[in-house]
């Protein structure tokens, strides 16, 4: 009898400490993002997860490679035609390598890691000719219109800019509150974001903003404002909101010489609506484009 009494003594007080000892908060960064996968389908790149609005978002990539001297040219006139290989997709889905050859011979790798809250772009452009590329630029084009909760065609094709933003004078601008607006160019509507040393005559050719970005980070707010979306990559060549419903951080390669390389990163960031940690993880990855932004 004094072994069960014992015994029960030693279990009500094992019912005290697993109810009554605090458990500790989860970690901002467990809550804040969640696990992304990633899926190749013809020439759309899709990131995943349950967490966001339909379960993914769908990017163009890549939509086009881009000629100098594009912003009032013909369209057609100045992209250069390219094909896009799936080389390799891990079992877990989290990493993935394309192969982009350019029809003047440009070959451009990509390795695209997801991981929690975030797809990292590494990319490398060579010109193994012996003629010089004009690849001075190139277009993922990502749609947000379910992220945003409006339709991905059609109708109002300016209703999600509420939803959207940039930086300018180092505040998050929703692109409904931006002025001046441009509205002439050869193709509209859309906005163009030109960044310092990038010729205004080298971007898309749609209006072409006077106002100049604070650094390269573009992104919008889910449906119901709970989420955060935001692109970057280093060298940029302009933000871009598209009529697509779409958000461009559209990266620069600058042609390459014969034998030449370059290098380029980027990065997408998913999580809970938090400017002040999307900010902390932007300078983290991309130090120098705030650096230059306070020059």
């Amino acid at each position: 009898m004094q072994n069960l009494s014992t015994g029960l003594l030693w279990f009500v007080a094992a019912l005290c400490v697993l109810f009554l000892t605090p458990v500790p908060p989860a970690r901002a960064e467990e809550v804040s993002s969640f696990p992304l996968t990633l899926a190749r389908e013809k020439n759309w790149l899709i990131i995943r997860s349950p967490r966001l609005p339909r379960g993914e978002i769908r990017i163009n990539y890549l939509e086009a490679y881009c000629r100098p001297d594009s912003t009032t040219a013909d369209w057609h006139k100045t992209t250069i035609g390219h094909k896009t290989e799936l080389v390799s997709l891990s079992d877990d889905r989290q990493t993935m390598r394309l192969r982009c050859t350019v029809n003047d011979g440009v070959v451009v790798d990509h390795e695209i890691v997801a991981s929690d809250g975030e797809v990292s772009f590494q990319i490398r452009a060579t010109n193994p000719t012996k003629v010089a590329s004009a690849a001075t630029w190139a277009q993922p084009c990502i749609r947000l219109g379910d992220f945003t909760g409006f339709a991905n065609e059609g109708g109002d094709l300016d209703d999600y800019l509420p939803r959207c933003f940039i930086f300018l004078d180092g505040k998050l601008t929703r692109l409904s509150e931006v002025r001046p607006w441009a509205k002439e160019a050869r193709y509209t509507p859309g906005q163009v974001w030109c960044p310092p040393g990038v010729s205004r005559k080298d971007v898309n050719p749609r209006p072409l903003s006077p106002l100049v970005p604070s650094h390269g980070l573009i992104g919008c707010f889910s449906h119901d404002e709970e989420l955060l979306f935001a692109v970057a990559f280093e060298p940029y060549q302009e933000l871009f909101q598209g009529v697509a419903r779409c958000l461009h951080s559209d990266f620069r390669i600058g042609g390459l010489q014969p034998g030449e390389s370059q290098s380029i990163r980027g990065r997408i960031y998913l999580g809970s609506n938090d400017v002040q940690r999307l900010l902390k993880r932007y300078e983290r990855d991309f130090p120098e484009h705030l650096k230059n932004a306070m020059k």
